[in-house]
């Protein structure tokens, strides 16, 4: 799915408005009932108190929409006005009317700080003050609205967007913005979902169809995308009937050092489990009994070296090359790893202590295969590109580097991104408990795994990456956050090649915030 930008979207709304003969209002109107019916489905008629706050502009707009239906169908509904300028879209005040005429009970206009209404933690709050057009924070008794809206503990529903957040820049207050336990987004998701500084101010989201142009929708280009189910499904290669082990490719994973083996031990599992026909390890000696007893399927290497790895003079002829799990930053390695670079003529995924020898050795950078993969955390990512001023900014830094030394950089994380070419491929799976030892490990095998099966690059990483978090995804519904171990994702792989082909599509809200409302 594409993420658009603001002026992307505004042109959305104006391509789709002339092509299909629509009012702006009538656009507007598609939006509202969406949501209404979103709230009818959940809510059934219940008479929770619903707390409406509207902006003057289109996004306030959208909220009398919603105050309108839910008011005709005898709902529990007090709309506020939000004051805050003499200025009104023509849009907002159409559907001003609309509500006037609708109920006796017209929006309650609020003006300063006196007006705030009392708010109850059994409420439920649809906030549309704010939209995509804010081009400034909120100040005065505005933010000092947002703030009490927040403090209240009720259940918050967004429109399109959390009041105060931008959609795809730097936000400069923090305590002017709303926080959202979901926010109910039209065309595309926002940017600012998924980055750290921003996206903790929606806990989930769902994106709405409210029938833009298609055409529109798919012949603009846009730097970032949403990678789903369906986007991954066409990368999905099936197994033919008269095939061997040798059709599915031979995987490499060299890693491993003293007191580290577990690192290269799951690497290579995960290459295997992904679909690797053959998985050969090239651990220091140490790890020979290791790998043999704990791993029946591999073959294994051996480095002369008993506790690390000295030297990478071995045969290259595979499918795909992993390196770096549990390597460590040895002097010799360094070496090792700087003539295995120079050697190597495929690309090859590159991971942990590799990266890190990367980023103190830069000279080395240019060595580096052209489209191969680096897999940096954060704090690896940081020592590569070094610090950057927010999230947009190591975008933009992950954009150059990836394009300058013509890979492909996976930055693991919450929303994984995926920075090729230009682009920014944005993951939908995964989950904090994910955030253990090992996991990583399991991804670059996975990635490994999948190109040794013909993946080109960008694809192992995209659906490398999907399939890494649905199995994280599964894992979860019988250990919870806090048991998970990387075990238990190598153990749902199989179960995440399944789930891609299930028809039924989990809600996006949580369990919690259900039972909320």
């Amino acid at each position: 799915m594409k993420i658009f930008n603001v002026e992307q979207l505004y042109k959305a709304d104006a391509v789709t408005t002339e092509k299909q003969g629509l009012d702006p209002t009538e656009l507007m109107e598609r939006a509202g009932t969406l949501i209404f019916q979103w709230l009818d489905k959940r809510m059934q008629g219940a008479q929770v108190p619903i707390r409406i706050f509207c902006g003057i502009g289109d996004n306030g707009g959208d909220g009398l929409v919603v105050g309108r239906l839910l008011i005709e169908s005898g709902y529990n509904v007090t709309t506020y006005v939000v004051n805050c300028s003499d200025k009104r879209s023509k849009n907002f005040l159409t559907n001003y009317n609309r509500i006037k005429n609708a109920s006796k009970d017209w929006p309650i206009l609020l003006k300063g700080e006196d007006d705030f209404p009392e708010i109850h933690r059994d409420d439920v709050i649809i906030d549309a003050v704010f939209g995509i057009g804010l081009n400034r924070c909120a100040g005065g008794w505005v933010k000092k609205l947002l703030q009490f809206i927040n403090a209240s503990e009720a259940y918050i529903l967004a429109v399109d967007i959390p009041s105060g957040l931008y959609a795809n820049k730097v936000i400069t207050d923090t305590e002017a913005i709303i926080k959202a336990n979901h926010t109910i987004t039209f065309h595309s998701p926002k940017l600012a979902f998924f980055l750290p500084e921003t996206g903790i101010f929606t806990n989930t989201f769902e994106v709405l169809n409210i029938g833009i142009d298609l055409e529109y929708i798919e012949t603009e280009q846009t730097v970032a995308e949403y990678i789903g189910k369906f986007e991954v499904l066409q990368f999905y290669k099936p197994r033919k009937k008269f095939s061997h082990k040798g059709d599915y490719g031979h995987s490499l994973l060299i890693g491993g050092s003293y007191g580290k083996i577990g690192a290269i031990v799951l690497a290579s599992k995960a290459s295997l489990n992904i679909g690797s026909g053959l998985t050969t390890a090239y651990v220091p000696s140490c790890g020979y009994t290791i790998m043999q007893t704990s791993f029946h399927e591999a073959m294994v290497l051996t480095d002369a070296s008993e506790k690390i790895i000295s030297s990478l003079e071995i045969d290259l002829d595979y499918s795909a090359v992993g390196i770096g799990m549990g390597m460590g930053q040895d002097k010799k390695t360094v070496s090792a790893f700087g003539l295995f670079l120079k050697a190597c003529k495929i690309p090859i995924v590159i991971d942990a202590d590799a990266i890190n020898i990367l980023a103190s050795n830069k000279a080395m950078l240019k060595d580096i295969p052209e489209n191969s993969i680096l897999t940096p955390h954060l704090g690896e990512l940081k020592r590569l590109l070094g610090t950057w001023k927010n999230d947009y900014d190591k975008i933009e830094k992950a954009l150059k580097f990836s394009k300058k030394h013509k890979l492909v950089l996976l930055i693991k994380g919450a929303h994984s991104q995926v920075v090729f070419d230009g682009k920014i491929y944005i993951n939908s799976t995964g989950n904090p408990g994910m955030a253990t030892a090992g996991s990583g490990d399991v991804l670059s095998g996975i990635i490994t795994g999948l190109i040794a099966q013909g993946y080109t690059s960008l694809e192992a990483s995209i659906f490398g990456v999907y399939l890494h978090g649905s199995a994280g995804d599964i894992a979860i519904e019988y250990k919870g956050y806090q048991a998970l171990v990387a075990s238990d994702i190598l153990d749902n792989l199989g179960s995440a090649y399944i789930k891609l082909f299930e028809q039924k599509i989990s809600p996006s809200e949580t369990e919690e915030d259900t039972k909320k409302i």
